[in-house]
């Protein structure tokens, strides 16, 4: 690549991409103040000066690509380029340096408008690209885990131009999705399921006589649960051709970082040694030493299994070890921002014969390359709409033992109900179902903020078996909080009524209530007078509230955010055996629809899902006999 003059990409199909090279890049080596352009480099020094000012600069250095994130959005002249990892296949490793640093960039920029998952994906970039220059999807699979390290993946694999929409209504997921991209092999939102679904997908590759690679990508956290370790445990047994790439971000992962000191610094002497551990001839001549220690016996074999094993721990990371007892081939730990060592040993460990499950450990800076996420403590992980320049955002164990032995544990579940951009991955629709199924639980869920305080204080208060208390994503509705902001233990099992009425009952639970409080208000301006109340427990229930709500009113309608199985289930189970059906009691359950809601605004879901203060009042009307009437509010 020319460092000095106008560089232009040889690129048949598009406009050539002109690099300008003056001052003020003159004082670095290799520093590029992008721009695309169609016309001649200037003659003049001080037009251009002019020009560039504001330009976001993107530049080489000694230690890496540097970005000046002080000024707007910069040219991309080699990820413009780049519509599918096809696009890819003839870089250079320069040329991926350079669109690991444009794709940074790229996703500064983007998410910045949007919001969104920022620091995960930050730390994937080169990883991202040096991915698809070696594999190809979609015959190959690559399965994100956490799924929202993805945003380079989904730049890469041809959705670019929809970036702005992700996490919106109709837009694009924040997470892998199979029906979004064939280049999703696994729709992953939440952490721990990608060994376990490559797995899977590996042994049917070989049923069917595939030779494609199965890569799955875990770190973030994932490796923090059990079913990941359960899944290597599984590859290691059925020896499957398995390419495991382990993210160690600092996030809780194993072996080489914890929360209270730094990684192991990956060095030359490191790298030499991956890709010795990676290269075919290392692998053959350990095979070969095993065939030999076969031979002479089973305790021979044993014994220099584990000098083999131990003497690798001592050359590579602590838990190498620990990898290879699960059956893993383990390499590492590679530094995940070095592209050219990523390439070499991505390509060494494709070109193995029959590898068998491979780990390779790679080091990475969660936020890396963005100052202002780097020095954040949260990392910038997950952000609203944010300032470039500064980073500053624009705010606006099982239950089953638990319940068994009564103990006094509290769950506090977050995301209840649907969840807005977060899409059906994160959505809390089954929680009433399973918790209070659970014959010792206590299951609540708040109105609003203040009731929250309210429950938290009830279940710091329940000391005798374990409770739950379901809360929405989001902000509050504005209530009065308590005193001193600490909430006031709730009378288990008691509801209470928030609007008095005739004829019509309106039983809410959780923050549904405040769409049920609308939906009185909407009936009220048309001279329908209902009464609504907040149910607060699903378990127990409170069944004089409703006893008396079914009694004194000609209809009974419950309304939740979550499953069928849940609240309006538990209700209509106490009124069948109490015999309240019996008469003449019209009942109506509203629950979310026996589907997954795509992402999208609080509003767009509330409504698909027919849950809005509209589609309450419809209800209304219809079981009144006003069809017609209905029909304004549908």
């Amino acid at each position: 690549m020319a460092v000095s003059g106008s560089l232009f990409l040889p690129q048949q199909s598009l406009s050539p991409f002109r690099v300008n090279l003056r001052s003020p890049c003159l004082s670095f080596r290799k520093q590029f103040c992008v721009r695309a352009c169609a016309g001649k480099t200037g003659e003049g020094g001080g037009g251009e000066d002019e020009e560039n000012a504001g330009k976001m600069v993107i530049r080489k250095e000694k230690d890496g690509w540097k970005i000046d994130f002080s000024g707007e959005k910069p040219a991309t002249p080699l990820l413009d380029t780049v519509n599918y990892p096809v696009h890819m296949k003839n870089l250079s490793t320069q040329d991926l340096e350079q669109l690991a640093a444009e794709l940074r960039a790229e996703i500064v920029y983007g998410v910045a408008k949007t919001g969104g998952h920022l620091s995960s994906s930050l730390g994937v970039v080169e990883l991202s690209v040096a991915l698809h220059h070696v594999f190809s999807t979609p015959e190959d699979k690559i399965i994100w885990d956490v799924g929202h390290q993805a945003y380079a993946h989904k730049i890469l694999t041809g959705r670019r131009s929809k970036m702005n929409t992700i996490r919106k209504t109709s837009g694009l997921a924040g997470f892998p999705k199979r029906d979004e991209s064939d280049h999703d092999a696994f729709g992953a939102g939440h952490s721990s399921t990608s060994i376990s679904a490559g797995l899977g997908m590996a042994v049917a590759r070989d049923i069917l006589g595939n030779n494609n690679n199965v890569i799955s990508v875990i770190g973030d956290g994932a490796m923090t649960a059990g079913q990941a370790y359960e899944a290597m445990n599984n590859a290691g047994f059925l020896d499957a051709n398995l390419i495991v790439i382990l993210n160690d971000n600092k996030q809780v992962s194993l072996p080489t970082a914890t929360l209270d000191g730094p990684a192991t610094p990956v060095g030359a002497l490191s790298s030499a040694l991956t890709k010795l551990q990676a290269s075919t001839q290392f692998r053959k001549l350990r095979e070969a030493a095993k065939s030999i220690t076969k031979q002479i016996g089973s305790q021979a074999h044993e014994v220099a299994a584990k000098v083999d094993e131990y003497a690798r721990g001592m050359i590579s990371a602590s838990g190498s070890t620990f990898f290879e007892e699960l059956g893993l081939y383990y390499i590492g730990p590679v530094d995940g921002h070095n592209v050219e060592d990523l390439v070499t040993i991505f390509e060494k460990v494709k070109a193995m014969p029959a590898p068998g499950p491979v780990l390779i450990h790679i080091v990475t800076e969660k936020g890396k390359g963005y100052p202002p996420a780097e020095a954040a403590a949260d990392k910038m992980h997950g952000v609203v709409k944010f300032d470039v320049k500064t980073g500053k955002q624009f705010k606006t164990k099982s239950p089953t033992d638990v319940d068994l032995q009564k103990l006094p544990v509290r769950f506090a579940m977050d995301r209840a109900g649907l969840v807005g951009a977060d899409g059906p991955t994160h959505c809390g629709a089954f929680d009433i179902a399973y918790m209070a199924c659970l014959p010792n639980m206590v299951v609540m869920a708040p109105s609003d903020e203040a009731e929250l305080m309210h429950m938290v204080a009830t279940a710091a208060a329940i000391d005798d078996r374990p409770s739950c208390f379901r809360f929405p994503r989001g902000n509050g509705i504005g209530a009065v909080l308590p005193l001193n902001n600490k909430g006031t233990p709730l009378e288990v099992g008691k509801g209470r009524v928030v609007m008095e009425g005739t004829r019509v009952a309106i039983l809410g639970y959780g923050a549904i209530v405040q769409q049920c409080v609308e939906a009185g208000g909407m009936l009220k301006s048309r001279d329908i007078h209902v009464t609504v109340a907040d149910a607060r427990f699903c378990k127990p229930l409170d069944t004089e509230l409703i006893r008396e709500l079914a009694r004194e009113h000609e209809i009974l309608i419950t309304v939740e955010e979550g499953s069928i199985g849940g609240f309006g289930s538990h209700v209509s189970h106490f009124l069948s055996l109490s015999g309240i059906l019996d008469g003449p009691l019209k009942l109506r359950a509203m629950v979310l629809p026996d589907r997954y809601i795509d992402h999208g605004s609080p509003q767009d879901q509330i409504q698909e899902a027919g849950l809005s203060s509209k589609q309450i009042t419809a209800t209304v009307l219809s079981l009144l006999g006003k069809p017609k009437e209905a029909l304004h509010f549908k």
